[in-house]
């Protein structure tokens, strides 16, 4: 039942990821109530399945990925390299997807990052009207939305989890029990 509690907090993470994802494409601001939302969800989830399984590995894994990642970002946005949202964000990641989903969540940001500098480099190679609408965002704003492509790789991620762990579930027959 508790493994149930963590996936449905997972699951009400995906939106408030793809507002998060919306709102930096329009406005360019990660708001802190967001981040912090998805902080409490994430934190949810994790002590859940802890408290599950009596391991405190994972939740401590994702502290200090969420730490490591805050403190070796921070001076990228004093540079004013990265903004001060997506290192926020970026810091909260771990706690959603938990230690065991780090790696995958890294390989997906990689491919989404570099889909978003090819599309910022090459804004021909897209439909019309996506042309259009990132050619004018661009231009009306002059930066990159760095919290798009973490917010489709943290959806792509939960996804992946909320997959995994329905398919074990299934194949240990767990769910045929509750049911």
């Amino acid at each position: 039942m508790l493994l149930a509690a963590s996936l449905l907090l997972k699951a009400l993470a995906i939106p408030l990821l793809a507002r998060i994802a919306w709102l930096d494409f329009t406005t360019q601001k990660i708001s802190n109530s967001n981040v912090l939302l998805l902080l409490c969800l994430g934190a949810g989830s994790l002590l859940l399945v802890a408290v599950q399984s009596g391991s405190w590995w994972d939740m401590g894994l994702s502290a200090l990925a969420g730490l490591l990642l805050f403190v070796v970002l921070f001076p990228f946005w004093v540079l004013r390299k990265v903004g001060a949202g997506d290192v926020k964000l970026l810091a909260v990641i771990p706690f959603l997807i938990g230690g065991t989903g780090l790696v995958v969540f890294s390989l997906l940001l990689l491919v989404f990052a570099v889909a978003t500098a090819v599309m910022v480099k090459n804004p021909f190679m897209l439909p019309e009207g996506a042309f259009r609408l990132l050619v004018q965002h661009l231009d009306r704003k002059g930066v990159v939305p760095f919290g798009v492509p973490i917010a489709l790789a943290a959806i792509c991620s939960i996804v992946f989890l909320i997959y995994g762990s329905v398919m074990l579930l299934t194949s240990s027959g767990v769910l045929q029990q509750l049911s």
